[in-house]
């Protein structure tokens, strides 16, 4: 469904990505996971149009992306769900939910897509005319992944769905994306999690310094004795 070839990302002189090649597979979950810096905020950013590569190209079902503006790549059905949320705090959650669905594909089904949401998050129902500011941070997170929803995707990008939260919530947003992908989703999931990642995902890649330095199924990075030593204190 999706290939990124050869993507080179730059910030002035500093090189965030260099020559990253992956593929996400229809119906998968494929995790981006590495420290801090390592350039997996970059990349999703850059497959969603936000950045330009300086060299490479993102592919979705045979079409170049790499130029393609960022509205215009969310109307294709490839949705990011940011890190911190990015909610509009002074609106309801049910406006909220009504901006995500603003496409002129997912116009016509706002009204199927909100309940969809409301059925994989009932809070959200409860709470459907209250303020953004006033939900918790796990809701604020369900809302996030419910206004990307309501975009319809196809591919839904997760950059760090679990940051700020309680071990308790964390679990809770990790079963969310379980369900999701139960639901034929495809998913690339960029996380510091990188244990809970690991054990929902088809195939995953670890990134250093803008590098892919492991790739593997889920478990085979899980079981690999560096990511162990490196990334879970093993």
């Amino acid at each position: 469904m999706l290939k990124v070839e050869d993507l080179s990302v730059m910030y002035g002189a500093f090189r965030a990505l260099n020559e990253v090649s992956l593929s996400i597979d229809k119906g998968n979950v494929v995790s981006i996971v590495g420290a801090n810096g390592a350039g997996k905020t970059t990349l999703i950013n850059t497959i969603s149009g936000v950045l330009r590569p300086v060299s490479g190209r993102v592919i979705f079902e045979d079409r170049d992306l790499t130029h393609t503006k960022g509205h215009e790549i969310a109307a294709l059905g490839v949705v990011q769900v940011p890190e911190g949320r990015k909610l509009f705090p002074e609106m309801t959650v049910q406006e909220n939910l009504l901006l995500g669905g603003y496409s002129r594909r997912a116009r016509p089904l706002r009204s199927q897509s909100m309940e969809e949401v409301f059925e994989l998050f009932p809070v959200l129902r409860q709470r459907r005319l209250q303020l953004a500011r006033t939900l918790s941070g796990g809701e604020q997170q369900m809302l996030a992944i419910g206004r990307a929803m309501m975009a319809r995707p196809r591919l839904l990008m997760f950059d760090e769905p679990s940051l700020g939260l309680a071990p308790l919530l964390v679990r809770s947003i990790f079963d969310s994306i379980r369900r999701l992908k139960a639901l034929g989703l495809t998913i690339l999931l960029v996380e510091q999690n990188i244990r809970h990642s690991l054990q929902i995902s088809d195939y995953a890649y670890v990134l250093e310094t803008g590098r892919v330095a492991l790739e593997g199924t889920g478990q085979e990075i899980l079981k690999n004795a560096y990511t162990q030593q490196a990334y879970l204190g093993l």
